[in-house]
């Protein structure tokens, strides 16, 4: 028989938290990566990193608070430790992809589309994966048109976000755009839970196996939001991060050394001395 699905059996408390959480990894996320392309070379990679981290950790923290407030009437929801775990890495490496092509290739269109593309399929498959860790008594099908439009969604979130980590400094603008970042991964999300159907199997204590979902993803969500937290005050404490601009150029009272004055112009050439007679 099919089962009665509802997805807000706390009402509104998990889906505004989800998306806080997805708005809070964009707004790092986004930072860390203009932090990378105004600092030195060095440290580039490390900034990629931290962001990919925390879009990645913000993406897979939105959805299984949201899974906390997924209930099937008929039967227990339970998840496996271990696919949901691998949800996570899927989130973060896939993310990463992105992430680093666009900061090392720039936006131009088709680095976009392909970077976008990719991103965008890691987190749908990243969603998909943490429903297949779910454990019921029945099984879970998914409605095809459903299914496709959010992989649509979650294309062109990834595709807009990677185009703002690139192309927006100032901090206001950062958090507009990890605002609606985060409706757009909120949307897929929903999306994908409304092309959802359970088919219930008449026969009780099947094959199901792992934790409730309180206990299982309750913990598993505090290493993640710690994380969050961290990155948090990382961005807090780092002025240019935080300005999204370069240091302004010394004044007129600076070190000679700092105001030396300036290199000719490449196309700059000396005129050579007249020779003798």
């Amino acid at each position: 028989m099919d089962g009665t699905v509802e997805g807000f059996r706390y009402g509104a408390v998990t889906p505004v938290a989800a998306y806080l959480m997805a708005c809070l990894g964009g707004a790092l996320g986004l930072r860390c990566i203009v932090r990378s392309l105004l600092g030195a070379r060095s440290w580039k990679a490390g900034w990629l990193a931290l962001g990919s981290a925390a879009i990645g950790c913000g993406i897979w923290t939105m959805h299984f608070i949201a899974m906390i407030g997924f209930h099937v009437e008929e039967t227990r929801v339970r998840y496996d430790t271990a696919t949901t775990v691998l949800s996570l890495v899927v989130a973060v490496v896939v993310v990463g992809a992105g992430v680093f092509t666009v900061g090392h290739r720039g936006p131009g269109a088709r680095t976009l589309a392909v970077a976008g593309s990719v991103t965008g399929l890691g987190i749908a498959g990243m969603h998909y994966l943490g429903m297949a860790a779910m454990r019921l008594n029945g099984d879970v099908r998914y409605d095809p048109w459903g299914v496709t439009l959010s992989v649509l969604i979650a294309i062109a979130a990834a595709t807009a976000a990677l185009w703002s980590a690139v192309t927006v400094r100032g901090m206001g603008t950062s958090l507009g755009a990890s605002l609606v970042m985060g409706i757009a991964v909120s949307g897929m999300h929903y999306t994908g839970m409304a092309a959802v159907r359970v088919h219930v199997h008449d026969a009780t204590g099947g094959t199901w196996a792992g934790e409730s979902p309180m206990s299982l993803l309750l913990p598993m969500l505090l290493g993640p939001v710690v994380f969050l937290l961290l990155a948090a005050a990382v961005v807090m404490f780092d002025p240019l991060l935080v300005l999204g601009e370069r240091p302004a150029a010394p004044g007129p009272g600076a070190p000679a050394a700092a105001s030396a004055a300036p290199s000719r112009p490449s196309w700059h050439r000396t005129a050579p001395p007249p020779r003798g007679r």
